[in-house]
């Protein structure tokens, strides 16, 4: 399987599993497909990509930096290489999607409407920290009053 097969495998999952997310029933089944069909296959494949790419047991394609954490030119060597572009990618995809999880769960039990919180979640699909950013602060005035609005 090549990485770009997996990067497009990695995408087109995240992509089901948001879409779901935003339009579809929080069903219970619903809920539990996202946490564990989404984000746990995403760190699974994450988790085995970084250790196939560090131990040399899968060849990260391209870039001659030595790849490791302790620097920026060991990053920027992960980076330069398909398989350093598609961990770094599907460690983003996972982050975001269980950030997006808890924003809709968290959104749920604190009784906003789900116009108010779709724009939010898709936020947070296209640039986590901004969606995640734009929850935190709209729910802290609910947070706080422990109230509810629509």
């Amino acid at each position: 399987m090549t990485w770009e097969t997996v990067f497009g495998t990695a995408n087109l999952l995240a992509m089901v599993m948001w879409a779901g997310l935003i339009l579809l029933p929080r069903w219970p089944a619903l809920l539990a497909a996202v946490l564990y069909a989404g984000v746990g296959l995403l760190c699974l494949a994450y988790s085995a990509g970084l250790i196939g790419i560090l131990t040399g047991a899968l060849a990260a394609g391209g870039g001659d930096a030595p790849a490791d954490f302790t620097s920026i030119e060991g990053v920027r060597g992960i980076f330069a290489s398909d398989g350093g572009a598609t961990i770094g990618w599907i460690h983003y995809l996972a982050f975001d999607m269980f950030a997006g999880l808890w924003i809709a769960r968290d959104a749920d039990a604190k009784g906003f409407s789900r116009w108010i919180q779709a724009p939010i979640l898709f936020a947070t699909f296209m640039a986590g920290p901004l969606g995640l950013l734009l929850w935190l602060a709209i729910r802290e005035r609910r947070a706080r009053a422990g109230g509810r609005w629509q």
